[in-house]
């Protein structure tokens, strides 16, 4: 019996299209391909191979309309936000296609030897395992990197994307790149595993739940293979008593509600200090009020639906367990009939035992804690077993250069939200994650450093 998989649109609740998961035989037919074309690959100058990166962002805004409906309608991102994710993975591929040969230059070491330097050589196939939330962003951020050393990638994309993954596959075809450089597998995790248990990768990258990161770090670890993980976090957002309380609500609200709160790295604690806690809850409150829920495909939408029924029951239950705890919960009442819709809301006294605070929270809902000081501020931010990102809002730089240094977190944004910039690299601490993707650090995850020493 044929396994299939559905792409269907969270908002209007249509099965768009239906597709048969690739059979043992097959993907082992893929994987013999891909392992055919690194050799060649890998022995393509690094020049070229990012030139090839660089009409792939061509190609990217060629068609940015294109794949950003295609991701409206798969996942439910508001239309604007699918176009701003194309035109991310465009200056992705502009950056490494620029920056990659530098970063790929042999370094050479004065010792005592008459020349010792060190190269940095592609691993092979990478096996990339990615969610749905940002469905082209994820895929990029890995994939450009990685492909730009010279490995070769096949993806398995979340589920509930197929259209999305065999749309970036084709991306990469239309930009030139020789066939299964970059190969999408339709297949299930259990397909995954086996690849990484039957030595079928040279590597694995993986972003999504802790759960996931665990069962496949596991299956890694077993085959002694390089492995990168991006995972949950529950990122602080402090203000303090000196911000500018107006501007951290505005910021605030984009943290927390891009694309409908389904982040890693949203902002998930809204820590505040008890001085400005009454005008931070007027200003913050006021403003999910104005936000515009709908139709993901109109133009001026602010929060579409979530993309699965399962996420939907996980906040309704998290919420429930809040009211049920004692919270103040500020929500508007949901008026749709259709769509996998969650009204955006904030949780005002959330206690340590409340899910909301226990559990990662991956929708709008915003727990907002109030504190007595910066030092009661960062024993809770860092009272979490993640360790992603976190927000400091606070006039005094220097002030809040001295806090950051306390918090336990891959990145730190100072008066900004968290996110992410291929110039710096970016992965985190504790349960969130190990290895960093972006920057130079990302693209050296999925080399081999290796050192050559000459004597006469």
């Amino acid at each position: 019996m044929t396994r299939k998989i559905q792409s269907i649109n969270p908002f209007t609740g249509e099965v768009m299209r239906e597709y048969n998961l690739l059979s043992t035989k097959k993907i082992s037919e893929e994987i013999t391909l891909s392992r055919n074309v690194f050799p060649a690959w890998k022995s393509t100058p690094v020049e070229e191979r990012a030139s090839h990166v660089k009409r792939l962002a061509v190609q990217l805004r060629a068609e940015n309309r294109t794949y950003a409906e295609l991701m409206t309608r798969e996942m439910g991102k508001p239309i604007r936000e699918s176009l701003a994710e194309i035109e991310k993975c465009a200056w992705l591929c502009d950056y490494y296609a620029d920056a990659a040969p530098k970063f790929l230059e042999t370094e050479y070491v004065k010792t005592e030897a008459l020349e010792s330097y060190v190269t940095f050589e592609p691993l092979g196939i990478v096996l990339a395992i990615m969610p749905w939330n940002f469905p082209f962003w994820q895929a990029f951020r890995f994939g450009i990197p990685a492909i730009c050393a010279g490995n070769v990638i096949v993806l398995k994309h979340a589920s509930n994307v197929p259209t999305c993954a065999l749309a970036i596959e084709a991306a990469f075809g239309k930009a030139g790149f020789p066939d299964h450089v970059f190969s999408t597998l339709l297949i299930d995790a259990k397909s995954a595993l086996k690849l990484i248990d039957q030595d079928k990768v040279d590597a694995v990258s993986l972003t999504g739940s802790n759960k996931a990161g665990e069962e496949v770090g596991a299956h890694a670890g077993a085959g002694i293979k390089k492995l990168v993980l991006e995972l949950g976090g529950s990122d602080p957002f402090i203000v303090l008593d000196d911000a500018d309380v107006e501007k951290a609500c505005r910021m605030a609200v984009n943290a927390r509600m891009i694309n409908a709160g389904q982040s890693c790295i949203a902002a998930k604690r809204f820590i505040i200090h008890e001085k400005i806690a009454d005008e931070f809850k007027n200003i913050f409150s006021g403003s999910l009020k104005e936000l515009k829920i709908g139709d993901p495909m109109d133009e001026s939408t602010d929060i579409g639906p979530l993309a699965r029924p399962d996420i939907l029951a996980s906040l309704n239950e998290q919420l429930r367990d809040a009211r049920e705890k004692g919270a103040e919960v500020i929500q508007t009442e949901n008026s749709f009939s259709q769509g996998l819709f969650f009204m955006p809301c904030a949780v005002y006294n959330p206690t340590k035992e409340m899910k909301v605070l226990t559990e990662e929270v991956f929708g709008p809902v915003a727990p907002v804690i109030i504190v007595k000081d910066e030092d009661e501020a960062v024993r809770i931010a860092n009272d979490t077993e993640y360790g992603l990102g976190a927000s400091i809002w606070c006039r005094n730089i220097e002030r809040a250069t001295r806090l950051a240094a306390r918090l336990e977190a891959g990145t730190i944004a100072i008066n900004d939200m968290v996110k992410s910039d291929p110039r710096l690299p970016f992965g985190g601490v504790k349960k969130s994650g190990i290895g960093r993707e972006l920057s130079h650090y990302g693209l050296k995850e999925f080399v081999n450093i290796k050192s050559v020493i000459v004597r006469e």
